[in-house]
């Protein structure tokens, strides 16, 4: 094991202050191919990960700032991350294993029970990769893998809880030549289900149509790119999804790759299923750089998502208005994270990393560990409410085109003096609530420590019948704005989760038995026992 001490910064191109963007430059000795800044440890604090076909480099990132290197040699990987790299705790170990996107098919790499060995996996199908993720698609707690397929249908790989994957392909971006590039899993319709977006490029128009996927709910997945307005037939690898307005809604910039199809969108969601392209108007209309790379995150801390497009930092302002810093960061993006644990995010790749030369803007950060979930509590939804309103993000493995960033959330405060309060929104369906929480800190939160069923339980949110075949009636709803439902059974399993149309739900398809019900918005929860006959 070595220690690195990282020495002659130097400064990255010209201050820009007024952007309060800017950054400063170290290199660090890296052997293969620059990857991911991601907690390979569990330790929260995000590490450097380069590998080759045989080894794994890892720069551990130590509670003083500096490094230690550690290369772990592995059984020669089928397939090497010539296209991507997804990074997350598959097997609930404790220790971050990886995935490998490469020409001709995909290697996972698992990691033993202390992190010092990694078992290689490779399966014999054709894949050529390009993005690929973790998600728990089916949503049964256990984490799966998603490759997006240039070639043919997308593929992905079922957890069966015991860190055994088994492949599948179609039902989630069938087109028969592929054409699927860029891979993201958010919440676009604030249910609490995590949907895709799949930016598209290459061939004819039909194949290059970017494509929205809709969580049904069910582990199934409805294609709606053309009624949401996001079916576009630009060139594109990648996008970026957050909430650019503040409105509490994810909204999504679509980075053009050339512009021979096209320009870049700005997508302003609608709160209704739908998207408009606002670019018109944004400060953008005039940004003429292209690439592959493109992702999101908070990177003068001051409460608006940014846009990092290809090494140019596109600031927002809370508005779906953008000032443009050209040039900032290398051409790729690289991987994003904090690697000085200083709450401001940086960039690693090329061997060199880009340190956020900061300001005085207020951060926090979140750490997940999901449990009945997802260990990582990848696809929770996180919101952080502060005096100047409400933030959103949502914990997800593998964005951009290429590069696995940190699995933390990350929130800028600007100047508020706390945060009013935190609200997780668990896949599982649990939601914990933390209040007056204190700014400048990594907190780390464990799936439903801070508020069970019980603290929110009624006798009045369902009117009749109880117990009931079927239908159940539902009480006064003038509390509620736009609520969801979730139904759990008796062991805190998530059985049904939607939005309440009218005043009734229908709880046929469920199997004799006690059930919890839930329902809640933004700001209201409500619980009530029932018993299905």
């Amino acid at each position: 094991m070595k220690k690195f001490i990282l020495l002659g910064m130097l400064l990255a191109g010209s201050q820009w202050l007024a952007a309060q963007v800017s950054f400063t430059t170290a290199g660090v000795a890296t052997s293969g191919s620059d990857r991911a800044v991601v907690d390979m440890n569990g330790d929260f604090l995000d590490d450097i990960v380069s590998v080759t076909t045989t080894n794994i480099q890892i720069f551990y990132q130590q509670p003083d700032t500096t490094f230690d290197e550690v290369n772990i040699v592995t059984t020669p990987a089928d397939y090497g991350p010539s296209w991507s790299l997804a990074a997350a705790d598959y097997d609930r170990n404790g220790y971050t294993d990886l995935l490998y996107g490469g020409g001709s098919g995909v290697t996972f790499m698992k990691a033993n029970i202390n992190g010092t060995q990694y078992e290689e996996i490779s399966g014999p199908e054709f894949v050529f990769s390009q993005r690929s993720n973790f998600v728990d698609i089916n949503n049964d707690g256990h984490l799966d893998a998603f490759v997006s397929h240039d070639v043919e249908p997308n593929v992905y790989y079922i957890n069966d809880g015991s860190g055994n994957l088994t492949f599948v392909q179609g039902g989630i971006g069938d087109y028969p030549s592929g054409g699927n590039y860029g891979s993201v899993w958010i919440d676009f319709d604030n249910d609490r289900d995590v949907d895709m977006f799949q930016a598209k490029c290459g061939g004819g128009v039909e194949r290059r149509q970017n494509e929205l996927h809709e969580n049904q709910g069910d582990g199934t997945f409805l294609e709606i790119g053309n009624a949401a307005g996001l079916e576009d037939d630009m060139q594109t690898w990648s996008s970026a999804w957050a909430d650019y307005d503040n409105d509490g809604d994810m909204d999504a910039w679509v980075g053009a790759s050339n512009f021979n199809d096209g320009f870049h969108r700005l997508m302003r969601n609608n709160g209704n299923g739908t998207f408009t392209d606002v670019i018109t108007g944004s400060g953008l209309e005039t940004f003429n750089a292209t690439g592959i790379e493109n992702a999101t995150h908070d990177f003068n801390n001051d409460g608006n998502a940014d846009i990092v497009s290809n090494g140019n930092i596109l600031l927002g302002n809370g508005d779906l208005t953008f000032t443009i810093v050209n040039s900032v960061l290398a051409g790729n993006n690289g991987a994003l994270g904090d690697l000085n644990n200083d709450g401001f995010i940086d960039a690693f790749t090329g061997g060199t990393i880009y340190y956020n030369d900061a300001n005085g803007n207020s951060w926090l950060k979140i750490n997940t560990v999901g449990v009945q979930s997802n260990i990582n509590g990848i696809g929770a939804r996180v919101e952080l409410e502060t005096d100047s309103g409400t933030q959103i993000r949502d914990v997800r493995s593998g964005e951009g085109f290429s590069y696995m960033s940190s699995l933390n959330t990350h929130f800028g405060v600007g100047t508020d003096p706390q945060v009013n309060r935190i609200t997780i929104y668990w896949p599982s369906g649990v939601i914990d609530v933390l209040e007056n929480v204190a700014n400048n800190q990594t907190i780390t939160v464990l799936e439903g420590s801070t508020l069970g069923l019980e603290d929110t339980l009624v006798n009045n949110l369902i009117i009749y019948p109880n117990p009931t075949d079927n239908i159940l009636n539902l009480g006064n709803l003038t509390d509620f704005e736009d609520p969801i439902f979730t139904v759990f059974d008796v062991s805190g399993r998530r059985v049904m989760n939607a939005r309440i149309e009218g005043t009734s739900i229908d709880v046929t398809t469920l199997a004799q038995g006690n059930y919890i019900l839930r329902v809640f918005d933004n700001q209201t929860i409500k619980t009530q026992r029932f018993v299905k006959k």
